[in-house]
């Protein structure tokens, strides 16, 4: 796997945004490492006879960040959006496995969301519904939410990639834990 040097990932983003294709391509190695932690962050708390693993998460969101008209950037902005296409794909496949067969009853709470198990596809589909919410509601919260529990990205890492300070980070994440409580206790 190649080294990262320093800045060398935002400015293959930059020769990507500029058209250049094989940007994205070179791109690739640098942070495939940090995309499957990623990947593999989100598949441990599915079920666990979920059909995608780690490597076809990080193939799926690659495919999709390539097919977008979103550019990254920097390195902290490009973890956000592939964040944000994994947490999106996983959605997808929670949908599509719930229209096909109803699972009841299952609900998640937010009591300590680094170590909330997402039982089931109906848990995913609420969080995913209450985070749209909160999102409508004030949509850097939404972000922050999205980056801490589908990312698993830290408060230092956040405030780099929305480029606000960590005591900001810090005070809408409890803000956003509450209200995310809140409404998922109103569906349990």
């Amino acid at each position: 796997m190649p080294e990262d040097q320093p800045g060398q990932v935002t400015e293959l983003l930059r020769h990507w945004r500029q058209g250049d294709e094989r940007a994205l391509r070179a791109l690739v190695p640098l942070v495939y490492g940090e995309l499957r932690r990623l990947a593999h962050y989100y598949l441990r708390s599915e079920r666990p006879d979920h059909t995608l693993q780690s490597t076809a998460l990080v193939h799926e969101a690659y495919l999709r960040l390539a097919g977008s008209s979103t550019v990254p950037q920097n390195r902290a902005h490009f973890i956000a959006v592939a964040s944000r296409l994994m947490r999106q794909i996983l959605v997808d496949y929670a949908r599509g496995r719930a229209a096909s067969k109803r699972d009841g009853g299952l609900r998640i709470t937010l009591e300590n969301v680094d170590a909330v198990p997402i039982n089931g596809d109906h848990d995913l589909l609420a969080l995913d519904a209450a985070l749209d919410d909160l999102s409508s509601i004030d949509e850097r919260q939404g972000k922050i939410v999205e980056m801490k529990f589908f990312g698993g990205l830290s408060e230092p890492e956040i405030s780099e990639a929305l480029g606000i300070s960590r005591a900001t980070v810090e005070r809408d994440w409890a803000t956003a834990r509450i209200w995310l409580h809140r409404q998922l206790s109103r569906t349990a």
